[in-house]
């Protein structure tokens, strides 16, 4: 009898470890929080991950038809001994939508009265997109509160040759503001959201998710979503010349800079070099625009490996 019983003894204490293998794995796995707090002004909607240690914390920013939602995938693998903090921008997501203040340099100080109302003095940021530039307009601000600093597909107005960018092959979007474009777009913000997840990715079957459209669509259509998505467009001139100041004095920060290999390519590279001195540029194979979501292997990797450097 006791032979008989051994091997059903046997699965069971195989299938008991497995269950308690994956309830420890799933302990240790931070979790993501979802969290508001007032910063200059405004209130800001973040997400964060992690806990306080003596490790510098990651802050990390979204670009246009999307939210912090973009790095839930990310952020459990840099919080392991250190905090990640992903907030919603000015004007997206479950953060304030003013009238004004959509330039990147306004926005950076967002992001900084966050940071530092959270009791962080630096950081380490990566920016996507627009959120790129507000990466940037961080940096070059704060110098010495930046330990490192991560640029993703996109282009910083006001420097290099930057009105060639591969993005301005669409320029008509970056004009499309204003009583009439808004009118146009109510009620249709997945369509008109379509055209950036699917004209900016590689290959569009293979970009931004469809429960991640159902979700942007839903949050950009959101009472003053649009309109504050399009005002970022709108500060573009004068970003452009905030940076040409900012670029006079080069960032002396570690700087990674990843580009989508069928998207901006070698133009932000060579945008990074010229306004940092320590810049390691890849280009993120068979990715358009969308690099988290077409190449997340690849770019979850080059993030963890930098971002989470010693110190």
């Amino acid at each position: 009898m006791d032979l008989l019983n051994r091997p059903m003894t046997r699965r069971v204490a195989t299938a008991a470890a497995l269950l308690a293998t994956s309830a420890f794995a799933q302990a240790k796995t931070p979790a993501v929080h979802s969290r508001t707090a007032n910063a200059n002004g405004i209130r800001l909607h973040y997400l964060q991950a992690g806990s306080h240690s003596d490790a510098t914390p990651v802050v990390l920013l979204h670009g246009y038809a999307e939210t912090s939602h973009m790095w839930r995938p990310l952020m459990p693998k840099l919080a392991a001994g250190r905090t990640v903090i992903a907030p919603d921008l000015r004007g997206a997501g479950g953060s304030d939508k003013p009238q004004a203040g959509y330039d990147k340099k306004s926005m950076a100080q967002d992001i900084h009265a966050l940071v530092q109302g959270l009791g962080h003095r630096k950081v380490r940021i990566v920016g996507h997109d627009i959120g790129l530039m507000v990466a940037y307009a961080y940096a070059a601000q704060y110098p010495d509160e930046v330990e490192s600093i991560v640029l993703m597909d996109a282009f910083l107005p006001g420097v290099g040759d930057w009105t060639h960018v591969w993005l301005l092959r669409d320029l008509w979007h970056f004009h499309f503001h204003g009583e009439v474009p808004l009118k146009l777009v109510q009620g249709r913000e997945r369509i008109y959201f379509e055209h950036f997840w699917n004209d900016f990715a590689a290959d569009p079957k293979h970009s931004v998710p469809e429960a991640d459209r159902r979700f942007y669509a839903a949050a950009y259509a959101q009472p003053g979503g649009m309109r504050a998505g399009f005002e970022y467009f709108k500060a573009f001139e004068q970003d452009a010349r905030d940076f040409a100041g900012f670029a006079q004095t080069r960032l002396q920060m570690p700087m990674l800079v990843l580009s989508g290999e069928k998207a901006g390519g070698q133009f932000l590279i060579d945008q990074g070099r010229l306004v940092a001195d320590n810049v390691e540029g890849v280009i993120v194979q068979g990715s358009g625009h969308w690099l988290m979501e077409e190449a997340p292997e690849q770019t979850m990797a080059a993030l963890v490996g930098f971002v989470g450097k010693a110190g």
